[in-house]
Order: structure tokens, then C-alpha cells, then sequence
């Protein structure tokens, strides 16, 4: 798989969309951290499934990947907004993030699980390495 973005530390890796699959009774802070228009836009990209309108399962895409909402792009900015996250905390959060919905969704012995685990590995290997070097 390939990545769609990444930090040192964390990375969202192609072909997953856990975090697509948006079911709002299965999100309970979802006020929390959405305002009431982006609560709205959030609830209207649901699908009877559960999963976001705009997710092809087959392909396994975001058909509105450059124009998705705020609250599907995954940056330090728009994640310390809604839920306040650093810049310090923000790999660890998202890998934390990441495991959760995979596991709720595709199961934690999942491909899918299998894929993010080792890029993770690769990802703090090559920030180590790094460290180590003084970069």
C-alpha cells in the first residue's frame, strides 16, 4: 500500500478507511469535538451502512479526497482544534487513533492492521536511525 500522508512517526496508509467507516451512534463525543454545521455535514455523509457516502468500498477511496471537510483531514492544525492535540502529541494520538478504528472495523489480526503495524515499525526505525545519525 501505498502512504497518503505521513509524519516521522505516524503515517495513513492507502487502502484501509477505517476512519471512513462513521456510524454516529458509535461515536458518542462526536459533539465534543464538532461544531453544529460540521455535526450536520458529518451526519449527512452517512450511509445506511455506516460507512461515509463519499468512501468507494471496492476501490477503497475517498471520491472527495481533495475536497473533503476539515474534520477528514488529518493535520496538526485542524486535530489540536478538535481535540487538542500538539504537535508533540499529535504522531502519537493519530497511531493511537488509527489502531482503534482498525481494530473496530477490520479487526486487530486484520490486513489492514498488519499493513499500518509495519509502516509504523518503519516509520520510528528511520526516526531512530535518524536520531542516531543527528539529523
Amino acid at each position: 500500500p501505498r502512504l497518503l500522508c505521513q509524519t516521522k512517526r505516524w503515517a495513513c496508509v492507502s487502502s484501509c478507511g477505517a476512519c471512513c467507516y462513521l456510524k454516529a451512534d458509535e461515536r458518542d463525543d462526536l459533539d465534543d469535538w464538532l461544531s453544529d454545521e460540521d455535526r450536520a455535514l458529518y451526519e449527512s455523509m452517512v450511509g445506511a451502512d455506516g460507512w461515509c457516502k463519499h468512501f468507494d468500498q471496492t476501490e477503497r477511496l475517498c471520491t472527495i479526497y481533495d475536497d473533503r471537510p476539515a474534520f477528514c483531514r488529518v493535520t496538526v492544525d485542524n486535530f489540536n482544534k478538535m481535540y487538542g492535540t500538539t504537535e508533540d502529541t499529535f504522531d502519537s494520538f493519530c497511531t493511537s487513533c488509527c489502531r482503534e478504528h482498525i481494530s473496530d472495523v477490520y479487526g486487530t489480526s486484520s490486513v489492514e492492521m498488519g499493513h499500518f503495524n509495519r509502516e509504523i515499525a518503519r516509520l520510528r526505525r528511520r526516526a531512530r536511525d535518524d536520531a542516531a545519525a543527528g539529523e
